[in-house]
C-alpha cells in the first residue's frame, strides 16, 4: 500500500510507549536524535544509488554477453568490489567530519594476490567512471591503492559502541552467473548507533515500481527504499522521483496473506515454510525472490509475511538484514527471529537467532509465531 505525501499520518507504535514511560525531556531527546540523521540519510541514499548505477552497468554487459561469457565470474567480482568501493568513497566524502566505521561483506585480500591485477584495473575504471558521473565530486581518479583502501574500510567489527555503517554491496541474484533481467538484487546499507539500527537504505535496481501483483514486463523498475528510526519508510525511484511513504499490508486474515521466501531452497527451508503456510491457511503460492528486495516489497504491502529458515549451523550476517529490518519496522511491521525475539545487531558481524528470521504485520504475528512453533515441533518429532 502506498500513501502520498499529502496524507501522511503519524504512527504511534513508537511514540505511545515514549509518552507513557519517559519524561518530557526524553521525548525531545528522542526527536532530536532522529532528526540528527538527516545528513547521514542523504549520504546513504547517494551512496546506494551510485552503487546501483555501477551494478546496472555490469548487469547490462552480462545480459549482452554470450552464455560462455556469463560463466565468467569476474564481472560479478568487479560489481561486488566496485559497489563496496563506491559506497565507502561516498560515505567518507559526504560525512568527512565524523568518525567512519564500515562493516561490510568484502575485503581486498583476493585482489592483492598475484594474477588479480587485471580484475583490479577493471574495478578501478568502473569505480572512477561511476564517481565521475556524480557532478558534485571534483576529485582526482582513485588509484588502484585508493580502491583497495576504500574496500578495506569495510573491515570494522561493529558492536554496541559508537556508529557503524553496515553494507551488503550486492545482495543475491547478480551474484548468480546466469543473470536475467528480472532477477532481484539489492545494495543494502544501514547505520548502527550504539548497536541499534537507526537508518536503512535499499537500492533495488530490478524491482518494479508498481506492486508485484500488478507489474507488467514493460513497467518501470528501480526502487530506493529508505527509513530512519521514528520517521517511517519511503520509496523513491532510482531515477529520482519524489519520495512516497509506504506501509505494510493491513491484512488480518492469514488465508488472504501472501508469503515471501528465498528463491533458492538452500537459503531457506521451503518444506518448513510450506508447513507453516498450510497451518495458517494461506491460499496463494509463495512468492520466491532473493535479496533484501523482499524487505522492500514487504514494506510497501506487496506481501504480508516473509519467512527465512536457513540450514542448521548457518549464522546470519548483520549486513543481510540490517537495512531491510528497519525498512519493514518503520513501515509498521515486525521483524524478529522465529520465537518473536527482536534482532540484535550489537554483537559484531553475526546475529544470534532462534531458528530463523520472520517478518509480518502486527496483526498476523501472533498466529504466525504459533504456526511456526507447531511446524518446528512436528519436524523435530519426525526426525
Amino acid at each position: 500500500m502506498y500513501i502520498g505525501l499529502s496524507s501522511l499520518r503519524i504512527r504511534t507504535h513508537f511514540v505511545i510507549p515514549t509518552l507513557n514511560h519517559k519524561p518530557k525531556s526524553s521525548i525531545f531527546s528522542f526527536l532530536n536524535s532522529s532528526m540528527s540523521y538527516n545528513k547521514e540519510l542523504a549520504a546513504a541514499k547517494k551512496a546506494a544509488s551510485l552503487a546501483a548505477k555501477l551494478c546496472q552497468k555490469v548487469q547490462k554487459s552480462l545480459l549482452q554477453s554470450d552464455v560462455q561469457s556469463r560463466l565468467d565470474k569476474s564481472p560479478v567480482t568487479v560489481a561486488d568490489y566496485g559497489s563496496q568501493a563506491v559506497v565507502s568513497f561516498v560515505l567518507e566524502h559526504e560525512l568527512s567530519d565524523e568518525p567512519f566505521s564500515l562493516v561490510a561483506e568484502e575485503d581486498s585480500g583476493d585482489l592483492r594476490k598475484d594474477g588479480a591485477q587485471d580484475t583490479l584495473e577493471r574495478i578501478r575504471v568502473l569505480v572512477n567512471d561511476t564517481i565521475a558521473s556524480e557532478s558534485t565530486y571534483s576529485v582526482s581518479p582513485l588509484s588502484a591503492d585508493g580502491v583497495l583502501a576504500a574496500i578495506d574500510n569495510g573491515r570494522s567489527e561493529g558492536g554496541p559502541v559508537g556508529r557503524h555503517w553496515v553494507l551488503d554491496p550486492i545482495d543475491a541474484k547478480i551474484a548468480s552467473y546466469q543473470v536475467c533481467e528480472g532477477d532481484q538484487y539489492a545494495i543494502a546499507l544501514a547505520l548502527l548507533d550504539k548497536g541499534r539500527v537507526v537508518l536503512g537504505v535499499l537500492a533495488c535496481p530490478n524491482l518494479p515500481l508498481a506492486p508485484l501483483a500488478v507489474q507488467t514486463s514493460a513497467g518501470p523498475t528501480g526502487c530506493l527504499f529508505s527509513a530512519v528510526l521514528g520517521e517511517g519508510t519511503y520509496m523513491d525511484s532510482l531515477d529520482g522521483s519524489s519520495p512516497v511513504k509506504v506501509i505494510v499490508s493491513p491484512i488480518e486474515n492469514p488465508e488472504e496473506a501472501s508469503l515471501f521466501e528465498s528463491y533458492e531452497a538452500a537459503h531457506s527451508s521451503h518444506d518448513l515454510s510450506s508447513s507453516i503456510a498450510k497451518k495458517l491457511g494461506v491460499k496463494a503460492p509463495p512468492v520466491r525472490i532473493d535479496s533484501q528486495a523482499k524487505y522492500g516489497a514487504l514494506s510497501r504491502g506487496d506481501g504480508a509475511i516473509y519467512l527465512r529458515f536457513p540450514n542448521a549451523g548457518y549464522r546470519e550476517k548483520i549486513w543481510d538484514h540490517a537495512a531491510g529490518s528497519i525498512v519493514v519496522t518503520e513501515a509498521g511491521g515486525i521483524v524478529s527471529d522465529a520465537a518473536g525475539n527482536p534482532l540484535n545487531f550489537s554483537k559484531g558481524n553475526y546475529l544470534d537467532l532462534y531458528k530463523g528470521i520472520i517478518a509480518s504485520n502486527q496483526k498476523l504475528m501472533p498466529s504466525l509465531l504459533k504456526a511456526i512453533q507447531q511446524s518446528i515441533d512436528e519436524k523435530a518429532a519426525s526426525l
